[in-house]
């Protein structure tokens, strides 16, 4: 709205025209979000105190996390309203791309609020049935994949990283192919968000790295000299990744160990679906497994657990699935798991950078 409001200025008032630059008005989104969850975090978290939204701990963790019962939940109610808002503000709202992504982040944030609310009046982990949830994710997904397939100018073919030439096109497969992407990357995030700033830590790297790879996939310049697809009007997403950095530090502020919110499921689910959104508009689908490495890892803990445990009628391979559980029963403090997912997260973003010239 700023945008819209002030850059037609620039003809009587030559310094708004700062206000067409990309940089310039993520750099603020990234500002604003953060204040914005500064100003409204301790209120919210007090608020959800009163309304006694705490969260509800499953019973075979590890015995650490009892003392977490009752802890605020629901915090990524914060992280949406600070994205939503700060995008809102700073974006060109005449780019597509914007509204789409917005509406798998709200989509995604709906149906974790539900299933959040469920567990809530229910008083237990579980909420709405994973056969329902996933239902409904599919459904968002596979609307946008259709909207982004039959958009002129954006095509269907899949980046291989390392290989400059190597781009199959997978014509309606990719409609497939996006839907999956955003569903997987949607439940790896919600996965992975067990421990305090566990998960928002590696999504702010994710976010931060897609904010790069959408200014570079919208500007002609840029794309054509790295030789990655071009996709024209995606530059504006570095907005909206600015927006989602600034809200995940914000929040991060409140989410360190020891946490005084959990985002819960409205928050992780926003979180995952809108990085798996970023991944196929930037045309960047299969990097998302080394940018979001750490989701993908805690992924595949739980699949091979859950699998191996049925193949040898019930023995593990890990000491408790996800991944970060395993550690922790292995004596290691939560601190020290977290920073060293973090770790972990910051170098795969540089690996997945670097191979926008390893090509």
């Amino acid at each position: 709205m700023i945008y819209h409001l002030l850059y037609p200025l620039h003809t009587t008032f030559s310094s708004f025209n700062v206000f067409r630059y990309i940089t310039f008005r993520t750099i603020y989104a990234t500002i604003t979000a953060l204040v914005i969850c500064f100003v409204i975090g301790p209120w919210l978290i007090r608020k959800l105190q009163s309304m006694q939204i705490g969260q509800q701990i499953r019973e075979d963790g590890p015995q650490s996390h009892l003392s977490k019962k009752g802890t605020p939940t629901m915090g990524g109610v914060l992280i949406i309203f600070a994205v939503v808002v700060s995008t809102l503000l700073w974006a060109n709202l005449t780019i597509d791309y914007v509204w789409l992504i917005l509406l798998v982040t709200v989509g995604y944030g709906l149906i974790g609020f539900v299933d959040d609310y469920l567990k809530l009046i229910g008083k237990n982990s579980k909420g709405v049935s994973g056969k329902t949830r996933l239902t409904i994710e599919i459904m968002i997904a596979l609307f946008v994949s259709i909207i982004l397939y039959i958009k002129p100018g954006f095509n269907s073919q899949v980046t291989i990283p390392f290989f400059k030439t190597v781009l199959p096109n997978l014509g309606w497969g990719y409609v497939l192919l996006s839907t999956f992407i955003i569903v997987g990357a949607a439940n790896a995030v919600n996965l992975t968000d067990g421990l305090d700033g566990l998960a928002i830590g590696p999504a702010t790297i994710c976010f931060a790295t897609y904010l790069m790879f959408a200014y570079f996939a919208g500007n002609v310049k840029v794309s054509t000299y790295l030789q990655i697809p071009y996709v024209a009007g995606a530059g504006e997403l570095a907005v909206f990744c600015g927006a989602l950095v600034g809200a995940s530090l914000g929040f991060l502020w409140f989410n360190s160990y020891p946490a005084e919110v959990f985002m819960g499921d409205v928050g992780s689910l926003s979180l995952g679906g809108a990085l798996g959104m970023m991944a196929v508009i930037t045309k960047q689908e299969i990097l998302l497994v080394i940018v979001g490495g750490i989701f993908v890892i805690e992924t595949f803990s739980v699949i091979f657990q859950v699998g191996y445990f049925k193949l040898t009628q019930g023995k593990r391979i890990f000491r408790m699935a996800p991944l970060h559980h395993h550690f922790e029963l292995k004596g290691w403090a939560e601190p020290k798991v977290i920073v060293r997912f973090w770790v972990i997260s910051i170098l795969l973003a540089l690996m997945a950078i670097s191979t926008l010239k390893l090509r």
